[in-house]
């Protein structure tokens, strides 16, 4: 096992149902560890380059604007393979499709809106992590 850091955002979805505590618990109870945790209101640059990838999809503007619309927690973990632990631990994008036990399957639902409110974002690999943590946490040394 590699013993790794994934950033870990709960979504402002999440945030307003008060959720923040929940995942957190989930995470620790899962072993991994916090390495480091913010409470902000994301800026609409920062987003931009968070998501650049996705710049010029249908569905960028849309969620643009969820992330930017009110804070979000956003945690550094640690512990061994924590990008697919986490990314298990969440579960599927689409909540209605996410298994029970999960993150998303236990605590999300499909709102019918444009872009999926699903209350966590958790890093994709490891040269994802390291890209958004220096995205969310600058002055976090590696």
């Amino acid at each position: 096992m590699t013993t790794e850091r994934s950033l870990v955002l709960v979504k402002p979805d999440g945030f307003r149902r008060g959720l923040t505590g929940e995942v957190l618990r989930r995470i620790e109870a899962k072993g991994y560890a916090l390495v480091a945790l913010d409470v902000l209101t994301p800026t609409r640059e920062a987003l931009a380059e968070h998501y650049a990838e996705h710049a010029g999809k249908p569905f960028y503007e849309p969620l643009v604007d969820f992330m930017s619309s009110g804070p979000v927690t956003a945690v550094v973990i640690e512990g061994d393979d924590a990008i697919k632990g986490f990314r298990s631990l969440a579960g599927a994008t689409n909540p209605t499709e996410a298994a029970p036990g999960s993150i998303r399957g236990d605590l999300g639902r499909d709102w019918g809106l444009k872009v999926q409110q699903n209350i966590v974002h958790g890093s994709d690999s490891l040269e994802s992590a390291a890209r958004e943590i220096a995205i969310w946490f600058p002055n976090l040394s590696a």
